[in-house]
C-alpha cells in the first residue's frame, strides 16, 4: 500500500483481509488487532458504521485488551517524539497541536506531567492531539488527574476513538 494513499469505502470493502489489516491497522496505535476483527464484518455501508465497529470491538474486547491499547500510544512530547521514533500518524498529531515547537521549560512541564500521570494511573496520558493545543492539553493533565482510574480508561479510550475517526476520514474519500 502507498503512504498516503486514500480509499473509497468500496476499495476498503474489497482488500484482502491482509491489506485490510495493513491500511486500517494504523487507525488505533500499534493495536491491528482490532482491524484483524473488524476485517471480518465487510462489507460497510459507510465510514461512519466502519468507526461504530472499530470502537465496538474495543468496547467489547477484555479490559487487559482495553489497557493494551491505552499503553500503545506513546507520551506526548515523550521520549519517542523527541527521538522522532513516533508513527507516522502520531508526530503529525502532535505537530498539529504544536508539541514540536515548545521551549526547554514546556518539554520539562510535559515531561513532569506525563510521569505524574503514568504514576497514577499506569498508562500513558491519551488525548487527541489534532483537536486541541498544548495549553489545553497540559490542562488536560490537571483536570485528569483528579479522576478514579475506571474514568481515566473510559476516558483515554474515548480519546483514541476521536484519534482513531480522524485517521479514517485521512485514508478514506467520500
Amino acid at each position: 500500500m502507498a503512504e498516503n494513499k486514500k480509499f473509497s469505502l468500496a476499495e476498503l470493502n474489497e482488500l484482502s483481509p491482509k491489506d485490510f489489516v495493513k491500511t486500517i491497522g494504523p487507525v488505533f496505535e500499534h493495536s491491528p488487532w482490532i482491524a484483524e476483527i473488524v476485517g471480518e464484518q465487510r462489507p460497510f455501508a459507510g465510514i461512519e458504521k466502519l468507526h461504530v465497529a472499530l470502537c465496538e470491538t474495543v468496547k467489547n474486547s477484555a479490559e487487559a485488551k482495553q489497557l493494551a491499547l491505552i499503553c500503545a500510544h506513546p507520551d506526548l512530547v515523550g521520549k519517542l517524539a523527541l527521538a522522532g521514533q513516533l508513527t507516522r500518524e502520531s508526530t503529525g498529531e502532535q505537530a498539529s497541536a504544536g508539541l514540536t515547537q515548545l521551549t526547554p521549560e514546556e518539554i520539562l512541564l510535559f515531561q513532569k506531567q506525563n510521569a505524574a500521570y503514568k504514576n497514577k494511573f499506569g498508562f500513558p496520558f491519551v488525548i487527541c492531539a489534532r483537536l486541541n493545543k498544548k495549553d489545553v492539553i497540559l490542562n488536560g493533565f490537571e483536570l485528569r488527574l483528579k479522576n478514579l482510574p475506571a474514568q481515566e480508561v473510559k476516558t483515554a479510550l474515548e480519546e483514541i476513538f476521536k484519534i482513531a475517526e480522524l485517521r479514517l476520514k485521512d485514508l478514506i474519500v467520500n
